[in-house]
């Protein structure tokens, strides 16, 4: 017996020894929440880190960018009137010249014994020239490129009358070739979708393309008119009408497949990359979908979200200080403290990005509770070997 607590000892002493001198490996998941909030005024890329208090005016700031960069706000989503004639569309043209007709008549009288009746002359579809114009008998080269079909016919009347009895006319856009929209990307059918007098929008045009061939929460709407660009989720488009805005003659529509995620790590219960829909989803239910914070390590005062923000995002203040990246975005630090009750309304206001990272540090006394812990397992584990001996 004696033996034997002499070879248990100095056992028992040498694992606590190798416990004690590899303390310093018991790490945590990453940096502590006062190293996180250190981090503001030092560099990355070029650019300042700013740390932000998540909080009203800040969630506020966000959602009005948002809604600044949304397709109503920068197309604006006022009805647009019919289509104007372009150069190479094809025009038709049908003339009415009442009895007695002089200059469209075909027979003059009907059986001798029946009243006259009007005249009518349909002049075969013809495509708009280089110089933007038609030609009509009797009316000679009648401008039409940049023109309504009610103001072509209202020329026709005019060059008619005096010279017809009583002209009516009738202009119709047969062959819209110039005034269409271009859809190209993840969709059935690549094409060029002629705009009509309806005034088709966004989402009238992707369903004549055959619609996107990718999921409705994985699928991303860029639209381009002239020197103006925006992207939107289409899920984000399809709950909200006011986004699905009239579309204009030479509008690009690109549809992009772009599932959406997240990065989540630090004291969570589950450190993954998760993918969200393109609707959006909000700082709570991202915190509900990893399963929570860690209630044996987790620091509730840090809960912290690092992203690439606009700068328009930021109090100016703050925005000021902190060097744009080259594409112009700041890098930034939003910290969430969960020890105050309120903070679950901001959570569910602030909306999670593409590409965010959300980290929760450790609790200051985590590791030393993973010590004890690992000390307790080695004492036990010492004495259930030296009650074996």
């Amino acid at each position: 017996m004696i033996r034997s607590l002499r070879v248990t000892r100095p056992f028992a002493i040498a694992a606590l020894a190798a416990l004690l001198g590899g303390c310093t490996s018991f790490g945590a998941a990453g940096p502590g929440t006062g190293s996180v909030q250190a981090a503001a005024g030092e560099n990355y890329a070029g650019a300042n880190i700013a740390i932000v208090e998540l909080d009203r005016a800040a969630t506020n700031r966000i959602a009005s960018l948002g809604k600044a960069n949304s397709f109503a706000e920068i197309f604006g989503n006022r009805s647009v009137s019919a289509p104007l004639i372009e150069r190479g569309d094809m025009v038709g043209v049908t003339i009415w010249e009442a009895p007695p007709a002089v200059l469209f008549s075909v027979s003059g009288t009907a059986g001798g014994n029946l009243p006259m009746v009007a005249q009518s002359s349909a002049i075969p579809d013809q495509r708009v020239d280089e110089d933007g114009a038609i030609a009509v008998p009797f009316a000679g080269k009648v401008p039409a490129a940049g023109r309504t079909t009610s103001q072509v016919q209202r020329d026709i009347v005019g060059r008619l009358r005096g010279r017809a009895h009583d002209p009516q006319v009738l202009v119709r856009l047969v062959g819209n070739e110039a005034s269409t929209v271009t859809v190209l990307g993840k969709v059935a059918r690549t094409s060029r979708i002629p705009l009509t007098a309806r005034g088709e929008r966004l989402l009238d045009v992707l369903a004549q393309a055959g619609g996107p061939t990718e999921p409705v929460e994985k699928t991303t709407i860029r639209l381009t008119r002239g020197n103006l660009a925006a992207t939107m989720p289409l899920d984000a488009v399809i709950l909200d009408p006011v986004q699905n805005v009239p579309l204009r003659a030479d509008d690009v529509l690109t549809v992009i497949h772009q599932p959406y995620s997240f990065i989540a790590l630090g004291a969570v219960t589950k450190n993954a990359e998760v993918p969200f829909e393109g609707s959006g989803l909000s700082l709570a239910q991202a915190l509900g979908r990893i399963g929570g914070l860690r209630d044996d390590r987790a620091d509730i005062r840090g809960v912290f979200v690092f992203r690439f923000e606009d700068a328009a995002a930021l109090d100016p203040a703050v925005a000021g200080t902190a060097p744009a990246t080259q594409d112009g975005r700041v890098p930034v630090i939003y910290r969430l403290d969960l020890s105050d009750a309120s903070s679950l309304f901001t959570a569910q206001d602030f909306a999670i990005r593409d590409d965010d990272v959300l980290y929760v540090s450790s609790a200051p006394g985590a590791d030393l509770q993973k010590f004890l812990a690992t000390l307790s397992n080695v004492a036990l584990s010492t004495i259930a070997i030296k009650n074996s001996l």
